[in-house]
């Protein structure tokens, strides 16, 4: 008889893993005595940490939103509003630094950037498209990457970064070098075929890789009962004999700890993993997106009674991990920094016409610009 699920982030659960793999939960002692343990080998101050992040994600979505609506923004604005959990816990989870994890986000991942290293004056200018963005004005929103600090930049093909991610990973097994690879899908993008193609290459050879299924309920507008009759993503990858969790994607700690493990399992050569997280999207597909199709009082609900960040506060107060003091701090100085950051770059001009082709073709063709384009 097959092992019965285990949903990460439920009391009975929270630190077991799926599919025969079991994690041996253990107490981890309190940062001062007399406090509940903090889960998942977690400090203090990490909790802190993550609570900047899981702000920080935020606060600068709505700066972008206000930019948005001023015309500011070139092309759309994709909101991660009700996953940043997800996110920052998935990343919080790797090494960083150079020569360290790689991690490939998709459009909603903002906040597993921000874990990585990307800078809010890197996201403003990109959406922006000015001249100083990280791809000089020649991509938008946050579609780039940084080598050094360890993300790759996305593809627009949804599911091709899996085996993007797989080849990443094998270059890591081949060097023998022990690092992991973490790529992201959504529910949509797991009903490509280059999705299943590279996570099935990726199983048989054993590769460092550790895969994050987004169940968000909507693939733009079509929701999961319209293109799958399973009940949870990670019943579409048993068959290609790799692990597969459940996790609650807006407890951030449960996602911490079900990445942490796979990614320490990763590392010790045990092969790909798979990790489904249960959250939803309370925004639509872009900005422009009205969610008609949503059924009335779902976001309300999903707003009010589970959101991310709302339940990581109660946790850390509830349990005297952090101060409202610690946490305003946290706030006020986030506010600063997407302001500073907002008066750097706002006004910065876009890029000049006659660059569009540098840094595009190697040896791009030059003409000298029309007199009436100066006038």
């Amino acid at each position: 008889m097959p092992a019965p699920r285990l949903i990460w982030g439920s009391p009975q659960a929270k630190f077991h893993a799926h599919c025969n793999l079991h994690m041996t939960s253990r107490p981890v002692p309190a940062t001062e005595p007399g406090l509940p343990a903090i889960p998942a080998e977690l400090e203090r101050g990490q909790l802190l940490e993550i609570y900047r992040y899981l702000r920080l994600t935020r606060t600068l979505e709505e700066r972008l939103t206000a930019l948005y609506r001023q015309t500011k923004v070139i092309g759309g604005l994709f909101r991660s509003l009700g996953q940043e959990g997800e996110s920052v816990g998935s990343a919080f989870a790797l090494e960083r630094g150079r020569h360290r994890d790689f991690m490939s986000p998709l459009i909603r991942n903002l906040g597993s950037m921000l874990v990585m290293g990307a800078q809010p004056i890197q996201i403003l200018r990109q959406y922006m498209a000015k001249a100083e963005s990280p791809t000089r004005g020649r991509e938008l929103n946050i579609h780039f990457g940084d080598l050094d600090l360890g993300y790759v930049g996305q593809i627009s093909q949804l599911g091709d970064m899996i085996p993007v991610m797989a080849g990443i990973a094998l270059s890591f097994k081949l060097r023998r070098e022990p690092r992991v690879a973490l790529v992201y899908i959504g529910d949509g993008g797991m009903s490509t075929g280059t999705f299943h193609e590279g996570i099935n290459f990726a199983a048989v050879q054993r590769l460092p890789l550790v895969v994050i299924g987004e169940y968000n309920h909507w693939a733009y507008s079509t929701p999961p009962g319209k293109q799958f009759a399973v009940e949870h993503l990670a019943d579409r990858v048993q068959g290609y004999g790799i692990p597969a969790v459940t996790v609650d994607g807006n407890d951030v700690l449960a996602v911490y700890a079900a990445t942490k493990h796979a990614v320490e399992r990763a590392r010790r050569g045990k092969g790909t993993h798979f990790i489904e997280v249960k959250t939803y999207r309370r925004k639509g597909h872009a900005e422009h997106d009205d969610q008609h199709y949503v059924p009335a009082g779902e976001i309300e609900r999903w707003a009010k009674e589970n959101d991310p960040v709302d339940r990581f506060v109660k946790l850390l107060l509830q349990n005297d991990w952090a101060e409202q003091s610690d946490l305003t701090t946290i706030d006020d100085a986030v506010k600063d920094e997407i302001d500073r950051a907002t008066d750097a770059c706002v006004n910065e001009p876009p890029p000049a016409p006659e660059t569009a082709l540098s840094e595009v073709y190697a040896s791009p063709v030059s003409a000298e610009r029309l007199w009436f384009r100066a006038v």
